[in-house]
């Protein structure tokens, strides 16, 4: 299938696409659309975000569907409002020519009372969050008995967000003749459970290698002191004029937090996240697309759905927790032929992260040094030459205007008017970045090198030079190194702390239903608003771990005193020693006791 054309899509269709501008499809579009028109077995399809799924399954369903029927025949499962809306959207375009295909988005945040109006208008096609979707069902509002088709979009990530109770509970609710059909960027063991439970002989189908990112990117990373990582976001957007950029925070509290220093600070900056009304995010997601923003700070979950085409960078403020998380942020830019570039800013402590990362993406993270001052201003300035030199002059609106010019400043030499002109824009760069020091990190807290400059850095704990030999060069040096990685890689044992955070023993697990990130919103709604930054999270089976900084130690006990985790009173304490390199033979209670004193 060269084109949409001859694809066999009905002619409506072909002409809504072709007045869109596609020709030519994707190649997850060239791989299932033929597939779903052919067949009714149940696929997988495994693609990035932005590789164009929602037409690979939208295109054929819509071609499938009985106009004349009026009852719900597919249902569209997504992870978020924003991308729910956008989804609806596309579908919505797509059928421009079907003139009697309703499509219904359902989705939290809204009035349900105008969704359920609309699901009586006779929409053939739903296009839903879970949890809406689910309490449609429980008021007898939504009946998904009888539809053909139930479409996954997004997958993995409405897993990672804790919809499998609902995901169930949805598929469920559906008859068994249905064709499911699964879009997902990576396939984590608990969807590998839901295909096997719900999907009969799945067809697969993807485009290209899940682990690799896309060529269009580069990857790179700076390493800063934990209370440098602003200044340092603040010089790549300045060392970059021209910046068109998501930056990505891992709460709420943190993408409020760095918008607002941004705004302070003269930056074309706003912030989406979980606590905006949908008009609010609306009116941010339409400054950003229309680039009256440059920066926009956001979370994972508020930046699904987010469909920008020509970012020219991607930050990530703090790494997330997950490594697929990373493919799905570093995949927002490079797109549609454009080059992108992706940059995080990490302290010394995550620097395996990088490691794994680079296995993740089939990529090098290049380590990269932050300008200097003096570098950020040549490039502003030169920057600002350009645009003097390029600038449209008005001559008829300007001519009436140069006798008073000209006398207010005839007695400037050319030289000296140029450096006026200059310097209007120009100034608050030079005081700021006037005796900047660097950020780098160099070993010390202090931002001093150490002494030992990059020989001093060649070793890893493992014992081993970056060529990967162990010093001693035996048997059993190897296994040490092998040892001290496998404990580097849990956590738990051979652990550096980051000096301005403190460790916090907490007594729920995962055997509370606890996850990471049900463990931040916890922390941050007792927190009663204060923010602050989260270090490493050890989730135990039946404890946990967290790190957050040493400013609101005394908050986080006191503000758990009277908390309750599902009926579990629950205990917040300083962990007080540190775990070590040794290996302990001791029993996991020992273990624990150890930790809380």
């Amino acid at each position: 299938m060269n084109s949409f054309k001859e694809s066999g899509l009905r002619p409506e269709i072909i002409k809504a696409i072709d007045e869109m501008g596609f020709v030519k499809p994707t190649t997850i579009q060239e791989k299932a659309i033929p597939k779903l028109l052919e067949s009714e077995r149940d696929l997988i399809g495994l693609a990035q975000t932005g590789t164009g799924k929602t037409a690979a399954f939208s295109l054929p369903l819509l071609h499938k569907v009985d106009e004349n029927n009026k009852s719900v025949q597919m249902i569209v499962l997504c992870p978020t409002r924003e991308l729910c809306l956008q989804i609806a959207k596309n579908i919505k375009d797509y059928s421009k020519y079907l003139k009697a295909i309703n499509v219904a988005a359902v989705y939290g945040g809204a009035n349900i009372s105008d969704q359920i109006r609309e699901i009586k208008r006779g929409a053939q096609i739903i296009v839903g969050t879970p949890g809406r979707t689910v309490d449609l069902i429980k008021r007898k509002r939504l009946n998904l008995e009888n539809i053909n088709w139930l479409v996954l979009d997004e997958a993995d990530e409405m897993l990672s967000m804790g919809f499998k109770e609902e995901l169930n509970e949805i598929l469920g609710a559906t008859n068994s003749e249905k064709q499911v059909l699964l879009f997902s960027a990576t396939m984590p063991k608990q969807m590998v459970k839901i295909a096997r439970k719900y999907m009969k002989d799945p067809i697969e189908v993807s485009s290209g290698d899940m682990q690799v990112s896309t060529t269009d990117v580069k990857h790179g990373y700076y390493i800063v002191n934990a209370r440098d990582r602003y200044e340092a976001l603040k010089r790549i957007a300045d060392i970059n004029p021209d910046i068109y950029a998501i930056i990505f925070c891992r709460t709420r509290a943190g993408t409020k937090e760095v918008a607002e220093k941004l705004n302070a600070d003269g930056y074309s900056s706003d912030a989406i996240h979980g606590d905006l009304s949908q008009a609010q995010r609306d009116y941010v997601m339409n400054k950003f697309k229309t680039k009256q923003l440059q920066l926009l700070v956001a979370t994972d979950v508020a930046a699904r759905g987010v469909d920008v085409n020509n970012l020219t960078h991607v930050i990530n403020y703090k790494l997330p927790d997950e490594n697929e998380v990373y493919v799905h942020r570093s995949g927002r830019t490079g797109r549609a032929g454009n080059k992108g570039i992706s940059l995080s800013i990490i302290h010394s402590r995550e620097k395996n992260k990088i490691r794994y990362l680079e296995k993740k993406i089939g990529n090098e993270i290049e380590l990269l040094k932050l300008p200097t001052g003096e570098e950020i201003c040549e490039k502003q300035l030169f920057k600002l030459v350009d645009k003097v030199e390029t600038i449209d002059v008005n001559e008829a609106e300007i001519e009436k205007f140069l006798p008073y010019i000209n006398k207010k400043l005839n007695w400037l030499s050319r030289e000296d008017l140029i450096k006026h002109f200059v310097s209007v824009e120009f100034n608050r760069f030079l005081k700021y970045y006037k005796d900047a020091r660097d950020l780098n990190y160099t070993g010390r807290s202090d931002g001093r090198s150490d002494g030992r400059g990059e020989r001093g850095n060649r070793r890893d704990r493992g014992g081993r030079d970056r060529g990967g030999r162990n010093r001693s060069g035996t048997r059993e040096g190897r296994r040490e190194g092998r040892s001290r990685d496998r404990r580097d890689e849990g956590g738990k044992r051979d652990y550096q702390r980051n000096e301005n955070q403190t460790r916090f023993f907490i007594n729920v697990g995962s055997k509370h239903k606890i996850t990471a990130g049900s463990l931040m919103q916890l922390i941050n709604s007792s927190m009663k608003g204060k923010t602050f930054d989260f270090g490493k999270i050890e989730i135990m089976k039946p404890f946990s771990f967290f790190e957050v900084d040493n400013d609101v130690k005394k908050d986080i006990v006191n503000a758990f005193k009277d908390t309750k985790f599902k009926g579990n009173k629950v205990i917040v304490e300083e962990a007080k020693e540190k775990p070590t390199g040794k290996s302990s033979k001791s029993k996991k209670g020992k273990r624990r006791k150890r930790d809380r004193e």
